[in-house]
């Protein structure tokens, strides 16, 4: 059974869609088979694959309806191993109809539950909000990555979403792991950076990826590219930063970590 992985942050902008995209990259790379699962209205990590939102016919959201299987939802990559469920704004309307299900934080779990016995990886690219859509990719997820940038404010939306963390253990999935906390953006120069990184550490110590992702001008311009950056600019830091990061995810894993 493949293992699913969340990658939350109620704050945008983080690097959150960069992460889902490249550590996919990373994974297929590797010989795994990744399924992506777009579950962010906004629609980056579908963008961030080359594919085009008005060419494709099912989405997460038809599957979350009823209206078609994971399976009939999945679109193909140019990219090793990689697969998609992709998304668009629609989804967003899915929030309020959660709301009204009787397993309203677990309906993504059972749209998912086939595609789990056929992938190695799947990656949830959740929404910057703690609504019912990041508490159903919650609920279905086996362990979370919770990427943060090196400011101040990302430290009161990382308690926020601990918070959102617990509940969903206590009321939908016991079982639910943070896999790790991944610093983004990373300029070891900045001297708020070296504050942030000390102030997390003192919480999360045990949690914390010893791996950062840097500022990079190769991780900017590749989504527009519709590429991975390991794929775009091999070579660069940012690439190499989440070659690292796939790297220390399936060392924990072989030692029980993760």
């Amino acid at each position: 059974m493949g293992k699913v992985i969340a990658v939350s942050n109620q704050k945008g902008g983080v690097g959150k869609s960069t992460t889902v995209v490249n550590l996919a990259a990373v994974f297929g790379i590797k010989g795994k088979k990744v399924l992506i699962v777009d579950f962010d209205p906004q629609g980056n990590s579908t963008t961030s694959l080359g594919i085009r939102k008005k060419s494709v016919r099912n989405t997460i959201y038809e599957a979350l309806m009823g209206d078609c299987t994971a399976f009939e939802a999945v679109v193909a990559t140019e990219f090793r191993g990689v697969s998609l469920i992709p998304t668009t704004q629609r989804l967003s309307g899915a929030a309020v109809w959660l709301l009204e299900q009787e397993d309203k934080g677990k309906t993504l779990r059972g749209v998912l539950s086939e595609a789990r016995e056929f992938y190695d990886y799947i990656l949830i690219d959740c929404p910057p909000t703690l609504d019912m859509l990041t508490i159903n990719a919650l609920s279905a997820a086996d362990s979370v990555i919770v990427p943060i940038q090196c400011e101040f404010l990302s430290l009161e939306g990382l308690a926020e979403l601990n918070n959102t963390i617990e509940r969903v253990r206590d009321s939908f999935n016991p079982a639910l792991k943070l896999e790790g906390i991944l610093f983004t953006m990373y300029v070891e120069r900045y001297k708020v950076t070296g504050q942030i990184v000390k102030e997390v550490k003192r919480y999360f110590a045990d949690s914390v990826f010893e791996t950062v992702i840097p500022r990079n001008i190769a991780l900017s311009e590749a989504p527009s590219f519709g590429m991975p950056v390991i794929y775009y600019e091999k070579k660069s830091k940012g690439s190499k930063a989440y070659e690292a990061l796939g790297k220390e995810i399936l060392k924990n894993e072989r030692k029980g970590k993760g």
